[in-house]
């Protein structure tokens, strides 16, 4: 496909691809990707703040990650766990172990993605406990295969969200909170509500299995709960015999400025599911989790763990030691939110800024008493940001929170670059240079 055009793509993408797979803000085609840097088909280069959906943590193309994943590619590209094993395999399996919190016995199970990781959790936590429900919370996203929906809470899903046996709670969110705006102990308030409410009336705790919570709630609006709430719903947890899951697929392994995002908290979980930018790029999940869940039914997909894909996974954990990335999303986090605090001095339009390292998110709002969701400016601001050379995704339960998730190898002068670009690009859409027509081909979330 010699000298095609971003244009001649987009009509091939329509005509091909099924609309269920697509999420679209803008018309990318990627052709390469070198660091944080992304470039499309007829040369232009975007500065990447996106990771692919928090994907890259290592960079696209790092050295480290190839090597390794070419090495096993001219071994053996696949051996199947279910019948066999291999030692990339172990070598992650060890290293995950190794790396997660927690003295007791634990085990590793592999999967493709974060959602079959997720479904994972959610099938044995039942038959480990021989309980019947799980809660969960309103915002999570934890996948997009029927069981994984059924544990999320995000209003995107609201038309596919099955699951009986999962009970969903609010979510504290000190810009939103769903007891009030101005409730002060909305962490407090929320664990109050599933103790003292939902415990006695519809969902008994000697019935439920687990609780599933992201320690940040990426896709339901990039939400940092207050600092108490995680350790009072460990605490809530061991005092009623439940297991306590943290989904980690997007947050995880370094992004935080911490290994994994629920250090902050200092908490304990049982179950920690990872995805996304374990593989490096290529699909592989994991769900590090105490020997008795992990070792109860079964949940066997044929092509899960495969050599390659592990490979790049150990790879990967390496170069996050050994480039000190998490180190680096700490400081450059630091930095970078600092730096977005600054625009929303200077732009009505940004009522909250809020992350813990290299996740970031930019609340756009019409109002900044009322707090009306700006959605329309938000889809158009990060389609104005593509067209200046900068990718920006946008989430939240209104679709009006801009993520900020770039590769954990991002550097202070390219945090300038981007935030200029943000910059303008909010300048412009204030100023009406982008019209209704130019995003009604994408239509987000």
């Amino acid at each position: 496909m010699a000298h095609v055009t971003v244009d001649q793509l987009y009509e091939l993408d329509a005509g091909l691809i099924a609309n269920a797979l697509k999420l679209r803000f803008f018309p990318l085609v990627v052709a390469s990707g070198t660091g944080c840097r992304l470039r499309d088909v007829e040369g232009r280069e975007y500065l990447d703040f996106t990771a692919g959906w928090a994907l890259a943590n290592t960079g696209y193309s790092h050295p480290h990650v190839q090597a390794a994943v070419i090495e096993q590619f001219q071994r053996v590209t696949f051996a199947s766990l279910i019948s066999g094993m291999h030692e990339p395999a172990l070598k992650l399996a060890e290293k995950l172990v190794e790396l997660t919190p927690g003295s007791f016995h634990k085990k590793v199970w592999f999967g493709l993605a974060g959602s079959d990781a997720s479904e994972t959790v959610g099938r044995l936590l039942p038959l480990a406990t021989g309980k019947r429900r799980l809660v969960s919370f309103i915002g999570g996203y934890h996948g997009s295969t029927a069981a994984s929906m059924s544990m999320s809470a995000h209003i995107a899903m609201t038309p596919f969200i099955g699951g009986g046996n999962v009970v969903k709670v609010p979510y504290p969110h000190p810009y939103r909170c769903p007891f009030g705006n101005d409730t002060p102990d909305c962490a407090e308030r929320c664990i109050r509500f599933l103790e003292d409410y939902i415990f006695k009336t519809i969902c008994p705790p000697d019935d439920v299995a687990g609780i599933i919570v992201e320690a940040v709630q990426s896709d339901g609006g990039d939400v940092v709960p207050p600092p108490d709430f995680l350790p009072m719903l460990a605490d809530l947890c061991r005092r009623h015999n439940i297991y306590l899951a943290l989904d980690e697929v997007k947050v995880g392994l370094g992004r935080t400025g911490q290994m994994f995002a629920f250090e902050h908290a200092g908490v304990t979980p049982d179950v920690v599911i990872l995805g996304k930018s374990l593989g490096g790029g290529l699909p592989l999940s994991a769900v590090v989790a105490r020997q008795e869940i992990l070792d109860t039914g079964f949940a066997l997909f044929t092509a899960t763990g495969n050599a390659t894909s592990c490979a790049a996974g150990l790879a990967t954990l390496e170069a996050i030691k050994q480039d000190g990335l998490v180190e680096n999303a700490a400081r450059v986090g630091a930095y970078l939110h600092q730096q977005l605090c600054r625009l929303q001095a200077k732009h009505p339009l940004i009522g909250d800024v809020r992350g813990l390292g290299l996740i970031q998110g930019v609340e756009l709002v019409r109002d900044r008493q009322s707090k009306e969701p700006a959605r329309i400016e938000t889809a158009k601001v990060a389609y104005r940001a593509f067209e200046l050379g900068l990718l920006v995704f946008y989430v939240g339960m209104f679709s009006n929170v801009l993520e900020i998730t770039p590769p954990l190898i991002l550097t202070q002068a390219e945090v300038d670059e981007g935030v200029a670009i943000l910059d303008q690009a909010l300048a412009d859409v204030a100023a009406g240079k982008v019209s209704d027509e130019a995003i009604a081909r994408y239509a987000g979330w």
